[in-house]
């Protein structure tokens, strides 16, 4: 058995050979949450020449290569190097000149206070080890009435009678498949962590995104026995979970996301 010193470890053991592999991904690279993003991003910029934007865990650029064209600099922030040199290399091949890649964990960002006019993660804040920590940097990197986008995979709410079981069953396979998952958050979690960091929820607007489930696990390379655990998980979930996740006979299901856009308060 081999142990890792502390959660950004585990995080580099499972993306730094794995850049490439975020890069091509279908579900990262395209989206309705995407598309929206952009258009609310070409919106704010129009009002603000010279805009800068941040992209808080960039893992394979798609949010930085969405906006790089929308404002003057951008700079895509990621644990992991070998991310961040597919993402510089990447721009360079599509004449993005204005990508800047920097080292950080969300919960230690090297910016200055107030030096952004957007800031954005996607995918990314489940990863964090820090979830408050890493919003409170973002709020801090963010001038005041910054535009704000978080998208990211989401715990059904309280809304589900069944809410309690979908977020165990959510948590569990995340988990089995990639370590370095710590938490999807519900939608009512998400506005109070925002709140407590200092931005303002505009909208919220939220998806059904199906996950390829053989795609799935080859992007992070989960070992057999875990994609074994999570088919046995699968074959013997209840009706509300199989209904809730629409578990697929090959192990493809659905899930909830979310994007947030808000501003810095």
């Amino acid at each position: 058995m081999r142990s890792t010193d502390t959660h950004d470890d585990v995080v580099l053991e499972q993306y730094d050979s794995r850049a490439n592999a975020y890069l091509t991904s279908a579900v990262h690279a395209a989206g309705a949450d995407l598309d929206a993003m952009a258009a609310l991003a070409a919106s704010h910029a129009q009002a603000y020449p010279g805009a800068v934007a941040l992209d808080m865990g960039c893992g394979g650029g798609h949010v930085t290569f969405r906006l790089a064209p929308l404002v003057h600099k951008i700079v895509a922030c990621d644990l992991s190097a070998a991310m961040l040199e597919t993402v510089a290399g990447e721009a360079a091949r599509r004449g993005l000149t204005n990508v800047v890649t920097k080292r950080t964990a969300a919960e230690a960002l090297p910016c200055p206070d107030a030096s952004f006019d957007v800031v954005a993660t996607r995918f990314s804040a489940h990863h964090w080890g820090g979830f408050a920590e890493g919003l409170a940097q973002m709020r801090r990197a963010a001038k005041p009435g910054a535009l704000a986008l978080f998208a990211d995979v989401v715990s059904p709410g309280r809304e589900s009678p069944n809410q309690r079981l979908l977020d165990t069953w959510l948590q569990s396979i995340e988990l089995l498949r990639d370590p370095s998952h710590v938490r999807n958050a519900t939608v009512d979690e998400w506005r109070a962590a925002l709140a407590a960091a200092g931005f303002a929820v505009d909208t919220v607007t939220t998806y059904r995104l199906r996950i390829e489930f053989a795609s799935w696990i080859e992007r992070m390379r989960t070992p057999d026995v875990h994609v074994a655990a999570i088919r046995s998980l699968q074959a013997r979930a209840d009706r509300a979970v199989r209904d809730y996740f629409e578990i697929e006979d090959d192990g493809s299901f659905t899930f909830d996301t979310v994007l947030i856009a808000a501003h810095a308060a």
